[in-house]
């Protein structure tokens, strides 16, 4: 297998994508599910299902009565075992391998390994799955953002009029659609929830997948290197035993019950440990951030305070007074829609549309002025405001 053309493709996800020619919709945590997680979890199954790098993927060795490419196929579709009690005793004294021994039935405590064959197949669908949040924001999203900046979006090109046009539009927009994009923000917070239950959900479906042993993977291997050479026990080998047993019974020539055991090497293991303790701690890195990024939203969506700190201190825009003003006035569907405009364009045009945005919804002037006698005139009859004028006369 070719891997290095299909590790390429894998790459279009992270691959770097100038703004003038897409329109950022979601932020760097966002991303990091689906355009790195999914990429990293593609190349890893890429890797797994690679037999040029490693050979064969199971050999199992008998004593010569059952052909090779039985014993394989049928230790490759069943399952395997090692003897967990027998894992750190003397190798070539006590057991030939760690783990692999000979035991009782019944009386030896056995772990069966039928995990291997559905590896590239966990990380395919764990790839798919960091993918769906972001395929169903896109589609809540129906490019909004992409068409709304159309001509405005990048880097700021001179001052010419089509830009400016757009802008006035851009503005416009934004007034004409006020408090209509509630909708519009609760999809993608909702997505962002579905990323953190996403990343939580994966590792609780790899603990299950590997018998349990995934939560502790990663501290077990952090041990390690504090143990003494001497006493310490591999974990990486006990969850992923390079040498495993597997049992074959077949009938004999006089009909009677014939059991063979096999010594299988797992070469792709090798491969397996490695990748699993990368997911161990790229999972738990990727679990915080994606939490702090939902306490973000949430602190956005609940206080007022927070969206006016974005404004003035992230995209610099206007005095605390005008800033207020214009929280007020919004919504947080109107403050989400400002917050991907923002990144999608020129700090000092972004800085000019809210100022345009600002002064059409009436923010500049928020002090109380006297009332006009025209306003007043509806209080008082004509009459007694003649004869009020004629008195001061």
């Amino acid at each position: 297998m070719a891997i290095f053309p299909m590790l390429s493709a894998v790459a279009g996800f992270i691959k770097v994508r100038y703004v003038v020619d897409k329109a950022n919709i979601d932020n760097a945590v966002f991303r990091a599910h689906y355009r790195l997680t999914t990429a990293i979890l593609f190349g890893c199954c890429i890797l797994v299902t690679a037999n040029n790098l490693i050979g064969d993927p199971i050999s199992c060795i008998t004593d010569g009565a059952i052909p090779e490419h039985v014993i394989n196929t049928f230790c490759w579709i069943t399952h395997t075992f090692t003897l967990p009690d027998k894992i750190g005793k003397g190798l070539g004294t006590h057991v030939a391998h760690p783990g692999v021994s000979d035991y009782v039935d019944g009386k030896d405590q056995v772990r069966y390994h039928a995990y291997y064959q559905w590896v590239p197949f966990m990380l395919f669908f764990q790839g798919i799955l960091f993918y769906v949040p972001h395929w169903i924001w896109k589609n809540w999203e129906e490019g909004k953002i992409r068409m709304i900046t159309d001509g405005v979006r990048g880097a700021s090109i001179g001052q010419n009029d089509d830009r400016q046009s757009r802008q006035k539009q851009l503005v416009q927009y934004l007034i004409d659609t006020l408090h209509m994009h509630n909708v519009y923000a609760s999809g993608y917070f909702l997505c962002e929830v579905f990323n953190f239950l996403n990343v939580i959900g994966n590792m609780f479906l790899i603990d299950s997948f590997l018998g349990g042993e995934f939560f502790s993977y990663g501290t077990k291997v952090l041990e390690l290197s504090q143990m003494d050479q001497e006493n310490r026990i591999d974990p990486m080998v006990a969850v992923f035993p390079r040498v495993t047993k597997c049992t074959f019974h077949k009938y004999g020539p006089s009909g009677s019950m014939q059991t063979h055991d096999a010594l299988c090497v797992l070469a792709l293991n090798i491969l397996n440990e490695k990748i699993y303790i990368f997911l161990w701690f790229w999972f738990i890195i990727l679990a915080i951030i994606s939490g702090m990024a939902l306490a973000y939203s949430i602190a956005v969506v609940t206080l007022p305070s927070i969206r006016e700190t974005i404004l003035l201190r992230r995209f610099k825009f206007g005095t605390p007074q005008s800033v207020s003003a214009l929280i007020r006035k919004t919504q947080v569907g109107d403050f989400l829609l400002l917050h991907l405009l923002g990144q999608n364009m020129n700090m000092g045009q972004f800085t000019e549309v809210l100022d345009d945005l600002s002064s059409r919804l009436h923010l500049g002037n928020n002090l109380p002025t006297a009332p006009s006698t025209l306003e007043l005139s509806p209080m008082y009859p004509l009459d007694k405001l003649r004869l009020h004028k004629e008195t001061e006369a």
